[in-house]
């Protein structure tokens, strides 16, 4: 099994050594492997590099789009695409609904330039200006917790608490299937409501 498993890692990367070790009855990863593309500095512990998820949820905290960025990369960068990666939502007759009416943020995506694009998509944007107090100031905290409890659920996988996905696109998947329990988790709980 171990002699497949090298020619894999080798085909994955040309001209690099095997990333792979033996340890004990199976092959492990070589220390310091994790990384990859999307990550960078971690603004907590720059020797070390880091990703972030970016989330946009509903009101009861189906997770609506979900990104994965560097650690160096500025919040307000991702704003927009995420807004802009929120599938249409069937309903009623007519165009079908693909924005939101409203959106509530944290300081971290403040940007008057932020600000205008969503006010000409016809979005009503609630983010706490920089420097404003904390807390209950503008009353964002008490719709702000239906994201950090979704952000909460996320993380309860070890995988994508700590990232060792060297590839973007695997950890982005896993990402993307950990949502997936979420949203049927808030569809059987408005079943058992009706």
């Amino acid at each position: 099994m171990a002699a497949p498993a090298r020619a894999a890692a080798g085909a994955a990367q040309r001209g690099g050594a095997d990333r792979l070790v033996a340890g004990g009855d199976r092959q492990l990863a070589c220390a310091g492997v994790c990384g990859g593309a999307k990550t960078g500095p971690s603004p907590l512990d720059r020797s070390r590099t880091g990703s972030k998820h970016h989330l946009i949820a509903c009101g009861r905290g189906t997770p609506l789009a979900v990104s994965l960025r560097a650690a160096n990369r500025k919040d307000i960068t991702q704003l927009l695409p995420l807004v802009d990666a929120i599938p249409p939502v069937r309903g009623r007759r007519g165009r079908p609904r693909s924005r939101p009416s409203k959106l509530v943020g944290e300081r971290a995506y403040h940007s008057r330039l932020a600000r205008r694009e969503l006010r000409r998509r016809g979005i009503q944007a609630t983010i706490a200006w920089p420097k404003s107090p904390h807390g209950s100031g503008l009353g964002l905290g008490r719709e702000r917790w239906v994201v950090e409890r979704t952000i909460a659920w996320l993380h309860q996988h070890r995988r994508l608490r700590v990232r060792s996905d060297r590839r973007a696109d695997i950890h982005q998947a896993f990402l993307s299937i950990a949502c997936s329990p979420i949203c049927l988790k808030q569809l059987q709980t408005e079943e058992s409501f009706c």
